[in-house]
């Protein structure tokens, strides 16, 4: 009977080596290069598949091409004896190479291409967040190219396309800074995952001028006593608007994003004074004190959390809170637009969204005096450098802060 196996070429090796299929027939072996590669220590020798861990990411392609490898396999073998023919060890490797062949040919795909495929490969991998961004990134590449009446493929992407696409980003559509750099970061997503697959050998995009432009964004934060204001408000009359306001309080003293605070319930409650909760972004676990707000609002709802909306129409209830709550005050807000910087004032309540509530958290526990190593085990946040670019306070608060130290007194 027929088997297929994999094997590493150089087991110990502290680098990536290449993956050989052992395809068993009768008493004889065939050792055929699969093409892919490694690091020995994201392998299941057991399994003969790549380990599911989250420090290979791409573990669920490289093991499907694996499995399709095993299958083209059988294929030939099968194909060699319904021709009524032996089957050899050079019979099938030809026949395989022949597959193979054929495959790469009608396979051949272009950048426009690979990125439509990955995203299908990603999609229900990656958040849908990132798989809405990664789309987006496509149509505004495949427009450019229809504006533009131009093609685009892999050995195009220089710093000349990074120059005249980001001007059309800027120029043409009148983008703001950020998210042009959005739209460059996951260009050098895919590009970066192309070149990893073998399918160009183009590393302009690595250039350290062929960056991700950044801007530092005036996001507004609530603090402790505005928060009172919005959860003291009365809105029994709009069990709607009350709905929505209790899910925000939840988010804005546990500093959990939207897509983990709407799944909240007394399953998460552990020794009755604390939160633990699997994100669904990251996938860590955090453990986060219960603040008596919390517990107030779960026990309202006997623990069950009241039924969530979208993201988009809690955004639009927020404001409409916030407004009601008083929450006034004019933000000076500036961004960079079409190349232009613009300002404006708008009113605070008109900027609020379910990240205020997480941005709160962080800027109302720093403040607070919590070391910052402490709230960022909460909000996930890899560095201090990141995580203090996060916060939100004015310089007035800072100074305050500054008051209570000992330097200072």
């Amino acid at each position: 009977m027929a088997k297929a196996s994999f094997f590493l070429k150089e087991p110990t090796s502290k680098t990536d080596t290449l993956v050989f299929l052992y395809f068993n027939f009768g008493n004889r072996r065939m050792k055929y290069s699969t093409g892919e590669k490694i690091n020995p220590k994201y392998w299941n020798y057991e399994n003969q598949r790549a380990k599911e861990t989250k420090l290979f990411k791409e573990y669920p392609e490289f093991n499907a091409r694996l499995n399709d490898c095993a299958e083209k396999a059988r294929s030939a073998y099968r194909k060699i004896l319904n021709d009524g023919e032996s089957v050899t060890l050079t019979n099938l490797r030809k026949e395989l190479d022949s597959t193979y062949k054929k495959q790469e040919k009608a396979q051949k795909l272009d950048l426009l291409g690979f990125i439509g495929m990955f995203i299908k490969e990603t999609t229900g991998i990656r958040s849908n967040n990132t798989t809405k961004a990664y789309q987006n990134a496509l149509n505004h590449l495949k427009n450019y190219c229809r504006d533009k009446n131009c093609k685009i493929d892999f050995d195009t992407i220089d710093m000349s396309f990074y120059n005249s696409y980001t001007k059309y980003l800027i120029e043409d559509l009148d983008l703001a800074q950020n998210t042009v750099g959005n739209k460059i970061k996951n260009l050098k997503v895919f590009m970066g995952e192309a070149y990893e697959r073998g399918l160009h050998k183009n590393l302009e995009f690595r250039s350290r001028k062929f960056k991700k432009t950044t801007e530092e964004t005036d996001k507004i934060y609530l603090n402790v006593k505005e928060l009172e204001m919005i959860y003291k408000h009365d809105l029994s009359a709009n069990q709607k608007l009350e709905r929505v306001r209790d899910l925000f309080i939840i988010g804005c003293f546990t500093g959990l994003r939207f897509s983990d605070f709407i799944q909240l319930g007394k399953e998460n409650i552990i020794d009755d004074n604390k939160v633990k909760i699997r994100t669904q972004k990251t996938k860590d676990t955090v453990i986060i004190p219960l603040h008596p707000y919390v517990r107030e609002i779960l026990e309202k709802y006997k623990w069950n959390i009241p039924d969530p909306i979208s993201n988009q129409k809690m955004n639009k209830y927020l404001k409409e809170i916030g407004e009601d709550a008083k929450i006034n005050g004019k933000i000076q807000v500036r961004i960079t637009k079409g190349g232009e910087l613009k300002k404006s004032t708008p009113d605070k309540f008109s900027l609020i969204s379910t990240h205020t509530a997480r941005r709160s958290f962080a800027s109302n526990c720093y403040l607070a005096g919590i070391p910052a190593i402490t709230i960022m085990k909460v909000t996930g946040h890899k560095s201090e450098s990141s995580f203090l670019r996060y916060i939100r306070i004015s310089q007035e608060e800072n100074a305050n802060k500054l008051l209570d130290h000992p330097f200072f007194n």
